[in-house]
């Protein structure tokens, strides 16, 4: 029996220190080499240094004065990130999307966009279309007293256009541009 014990123990210890403590080192310590800000979380910094958040996740913007992520099932928290699993027909989930629509309507600007309405399927995505940026620009223009034209603008330079898929607005980065321009 001890023939068989004794060789089962040293490959489980083995394995144990390699998978758990030496592969995941190693895996770090590369990471940290080539590519350390994402290895790092992505953090956005303020002109200060200050961490305002990363730019893989969405932030909760409250106000008329910022540009607004699409609604997040896990309130914007990151150790419950996920979809609401709601199925289209459940009766909650077109009573949420009802209301936000109701409060997000400008009859000026015809319908809320999709982005604004529903979550995505990790319920953090920090991205949104131009169009769903652009038709919160009037809110926040007024409630800023910024020209339209110039949130515009700066919808533009905050646009980024990826090699795959359609463009897309980083809406932390866009808020940060944002509160640059009062400064």
């Amino acid at each position: 029996m001890n023939t068989y014990v004794r060789p089962a123990l040293s490959l489980i210890l083995l394995m144990t220190v390699v998978t758990g403590a030496l592969y995941p080192l190693v895996v770090t310590g590369v990471a940290q080499l080539t590519f350390p800000e994402q290895a790092n979380g992505s953090l956005v910094r303020d002109e200060r240094g200050q961490v305002r958040g990363s730019a893989l996740i969405a932030q909760d913007f409250q106000g008329d004065g910022w540009f607004h992520s699409r609604p997040s099932a896990g309130a914007f928290a990151t150790v419950a990130s996920s979809a609401s699993n709601l199925a289209p027909s459940n009766p909650a989930l077109a009573e949420r999307v009802k209301g936000d629509a109701a409060t997000l309507y400008q009859a000026q600007l015809g319908p809320v966009p999709q982005a604004l309405l529903t979550t995505s399927g990790s319920g953090l995505d920090p991205h949104l279309p131009p169009q769903a940026v652009a038709y919160q620009i009037p809110r926040v223009a007024a409630a800023r007293q910024v020209p339209v034209e110039r949130l515009q603008a700066l919808l533009e330079e905050a646009t980024l256009h990826p090699l795959i898929g359609p463009p897309v607005v980083n809406v932390l980065a866009l808020n940060q541009a944002l509160e640059d321009l009062s400064h």
